[in-house]
C-alpha cells in the first residue's frame, strides 16, 4: 500500500487553510510550513492531525526543499493554501499511486476569478510526484525537478487563483521582481523592444492561441493582467540594470 504526504506552504491564509486542509485529509503526512503568519493561520493549523514547520521565507523553491526533508511518504502532493481537492481528484490520486504508470503527475489548474472557472486559462502543474530524489529550483515559479516519466490526471484542482483584482495586481508585481532578479542572475538582457513587445505577445496569447475570449469579461480581464506582469516584469530588470530598485 503506498502512501502519501500533502506539503503546504503557507503565509497569512487563515480565510483559505481550513477547507484546504479538509480537502487533503485523505492523507498519510500533512505538513504545513509557514512563514511566519501574524494572522490565525497556525493556530487553525493546530487543529487538524498536521506537522507545522516555520521557516523565514526567502523564495519559494527554499520553502518547499526543507518541508520535503521531512516527508516520509512514498509520494507527495504539493498544494497552496487556497487549493482544493475534489473527491473525484482525491479518488484519482489514491488509484494513480496504487497502480501508478508514471513517476509524476500534472494537475489540471483552470483559474478562478470573477466568481467563474476559466477553463481556457488553464495551467497544467507537475504537483504529484514520487518522493524520490526531488527537489524544487527558480524563485517564483520554481519548477520540481524529478526523473522517471510524467502523466497528466484527468480531474482537475480548485484554485482560487484571484482574491480580487488589486490583489491579482499585487501577486504579479511580486513575481515580478522574483522574474527580474532570476533573468539578472542568468545574464539574461532586456531593451524596449521587450518591454513592448513581449507583454503583446502575453496578451494575444492568453486571450486568443489559448482562447481566453471564450471566458468572457474574466478572460479579457485575465489576459491584460497577465500583461501587465510581464510588462512590469522587465520594467523591474532595467530598474535593477540601473541599480533603481
Amino acid at each position: 500500500m503506498q502512501t502519501i504526504t500533502v506539503i503546504i506552504p503557507t503565509f497569512n491564509e487563515e480565510d483559505y487553510i481550513q477547507d484546504c486542509l479538509n480537502s487533503v485529509s485523505f492523507a498519510d503526512q500533512v505538513i504545513v510550513i509557514d512563514s511566519f503568519s501574524t494572522d490565525d493561520t497556525i493556530s487553525i493549523s493546530k487543529k487538524f492531525n498536521c506537522e507545522i514547520l516555520k521557516r523565514q521565507f526567502d523564495n519559494f523553491s527554499n520553502q518547499k526543499n526543507e518541508a520535503i526533508k521531512y516527508a516520509k511518504s512514498n509520494w507527495i502532493l504539493f498544494i497552496d493554501a487556497d487549493e482544493r481537492v475534489t473527491q473525484k481528484l482525491k479518488f484519482e490520486i489514491l488509484e494513480t499511486i496504487n497502480d501508478p504508470k508514471h513517476d509524476a503527475y500534472k494537475i489540471k489548474f483552470p483559474h478562478f476569478y470573477m466568481n467563474r472557472f476559466l477553463y481556457h486559462t488553464e495551467n497544467k502543474v507537475v504537483r504529484l510526484v514520487k518522493n524520490t530524489s526531488i527537489h524544487f529550483e527558480g524563485l517564483v515559479h520554481e519548477k520540481l525537478i524529478h526523473t522517471g516519466t510524467v502523466g497528466l490526471l484527468d480531474n482537475f484542482m480548485i484554485h482560487y487563483t484571484y482574491k480580487g483584482l488589486f490583489h491579482y495586481i499585487k501577486k504579479k508585481d511580486s513575481y515580478a521582481w522574483f522574474q527580474a532578479k532570476m533573468a539578472k542572475e542568468r545574464n539574461k538582457t532586456t531593451n524596449y523592444f521587450h518591454l513592448f513587445f513581449k507583454p503583446f505577445y502575453r496578451f494575444f496569447h492568453t486571450y486568443f492561441i489559448r482562447r481566453g475570449f471564450m471566458d468572457g469579461v474574466p478572460g479579457l480581464a485575465v489576459a491584460s493582467i497577465d500583461a501587465y506582469g510581464v510588462f512590469s516584469r522587465y520594467v523591474k530588470m532595467i530598474l535593477i540594470d540601473k541599480n533603481l530598485k
